[in-house]
């Protein structure tokens, strides 16, 4: 394809580009001054992105927010101030949802502040307290990936409120997934390969999920200490739900059994699970939830 092309593309293209990279931009902002200090590494990581994203800067509001960021890294140092100012005007320039709703935007902000927390190749435990912070305010993306997947993961993590190296190891494999490198200065994805290969982590369960039945379609993989599956589907039928063998674009809850095929602390597999988080990747509200959580929301009836 011509520049010329590229070029004309980009004139329609350029609005909903420009809003993503907003969203994105404010939340690598977030994530490089979550632990209140911000390294070299940490600036070369924001300039670089700023240096991709020029192409921008003709286009309002980033005529306004890259000259900003320009004077605030002109000494070499962004300090309180600086940060509290640039923050701002990308909170008050991201309100917009022209091109975008609420869910995407915020997801959007996600990546964009899992790449500032992991720009300088480094997981403090102060940075895994702010994702936690944002995952904990932003409740309403669960059921949309990632939210599910990483909030379970680092509540788990902080649950006895010591992080282990093998925990922050592992939650870095599962935020690389997550980062675009081609727009990173100092992260390379061949760096974060074997930490995958340690650590693999999907299917992860939702924490503490909020689990509706009328209308909402049920599929159930592994074994049930509690009940046949039958059973199960009678209790879901009982409560104005629908159960199904099999795992769907329209699937609402994958219940993972706790016996003989367990959801453990952080990871739960299986074909249907597998199926689940294809779905999950591509869109689908589908909910991966633990069996416990699914009797619990019976009772609770």
């Amino acid at each position: 394809m011509s520049t010329y092309d590229i070029d004309a593309i980009r004139n329609f293209t350029k609005p909903a580009e420009l809003h993503k990279a907003v969203n994105m931009l404010h939340g690598i902002l977030a994530g490089i001054t979550a632990d209140g200090d911000v390294s070299e590494r940490e600036l070369a990581e924001l300039v670089n992105w700023c240096s991709l994203h020029e192409h921008l800067r003709d286009r309002h509001p980033f005529s306004e927010i890259l000259p900003m960021v320009d004077a605030a890294l002109a000494d070499g140092v962004l300090t309180r101030d600086e940060r509290a100012d640039l923050l701002w005007l990308c909170e008050r320039r991201s309100v917009g949802r022209e091109f975008y709703d609420d869910m995407t935007s915020s997801i959007q902000y996600l990546h964009g502040l899992i790449h500032g927390i992991m720009a300088d190749g480094e997981l403090s435990d102060s940075e895994i307290e702010t994702l936690k912070a944002w995952l904990d305010d932003n409740d309403f993306l669960a059921g949309t990936y990632p939210f599910d997947e990483l909030n379970s993961l680092v509540h788990v993590i902080l649950a006895d409120k010591v992080v282990t190296t093998e925990e922050r190891e592992l939650l870095m494999a599962y935020l690389s997934n997550l980062i675009d490198f081609k727009d990173s200065a100092n992260l390379n994805e061949p760096d974060f390969a074997e930490l995958r290969k340690k650590y693999t982590v999907q299917g992860i369960c939702a924490f503490c999920p909020d689990i509706s039945f009328d209308g909402k379609l049920f599929c159930f993989t592994g074994q049930s200490y509690r009940a046949s599956r039958s059973e199960i589907s009678d209790e879901v039928e009982r409560l104005g739900g629908l159960c199904r063998s099999g795992v769907s674009k329209n699937t609402d809850y994958l219940i993972v059994g706790n016996a003989g095929n367990p959801c453990w602390a952080y990871s739960c597999y299986g074909r249907k699970i597998e199926e689940a988080i294809t779905l999950r990747k591509s869109g689908a509200r589908v909910q991966i939830i633990n069996e416990t959580d699914f009797w619990d929301a019976v009772e609770d009836c």
